[in-house]
């Protein structure tokens, strides 16, 4: 019996120790070469809070506080896979990307926490971002004021439809200008990323 154990053993330790010794050199490492730029797409876009569709301006007198202009906030996570085909895990920097209703652009957000994904493998980013009434009818007005007026559209209008749609997504909302940078062992790739939610 203590034969057979001992027959085991040896054969057993054959069997790992040469994969433990071959295989500690073949550790790959990132090179300008073997490099390649994770991909980002987008999963999914969620609707974490709201509040419906309401507005009142600066002249409106308040119960409490300070009066102004005020709009219904609204809360979104949109949420990413991000697939590393490289060898050695990479890591994940800098995260960026601009939000559009339809074709109008709203807020660009991000996220700069660091993660790690491991080779072949593919996480998942939430990034959450807020937008407001307000702030949306700011940027509408400004940047997309003339697109509005030759659609014949009040950028209210437009507004009450982007928030009474957005629980159904009845209107695309787009992933716009996205870049993430990636390092590995020194090198740095950025990779590009637009989409569109609900896909067509």
């Amino acid at each position: 019996m203590q034969k057979r154990l001992i027959i085991f053993v040896g054969l057993c330790l054959l069997l790992v120790v040469p994969g433990l010794v071959f295989g500690a050199g073949k550790d790959v490492k990132a090179t300008q070469k073997n490099f390649k730029a994770p991909v980002v797409t987008l999963n999914r876009v969620e609707v974490a809070h709201y509040w419906g569709y309401w507005f009142y301006g600066g002249k409106v007198e308040v119960t409490r506080g300070k009066a102004g202009n005020n709009g219904a906030p609204l809360d979104l996570n949109f949420i990413f896979d991000i697939e590393n085909p490289n060898s050695y895990p990479v890591a994940m920097e800098n995260f960026n990307f601009t939000v559009a209703f339809e074709d109008f652009e709203l807020n660009s957000v991000g996220s700069q926490e660091v993660m790690w994904i491991p080779a072949g493998k593919t996480n998942q980013l939430r990034v959450s971002a807020m937008f407001d009434v307000w702030q949306a009818f700011l940027s509408v007005g400004v940047a997309s004021g003339l697109k509005l007026q030759e659609k014949n559209i009040v950028a209210h209008d437009q507004l009450e439809k982007w928030w009474t749609g957005i629980p159904d997504f009845s209107f695309p909302v787009n992933v716009r200008e996205g870049s993430a940078v990636f390092k590995a062992d020194g090198i740095t790739g950025v990779a590009a990323f637009s989409a569109t939610y609900p896909p067509k």
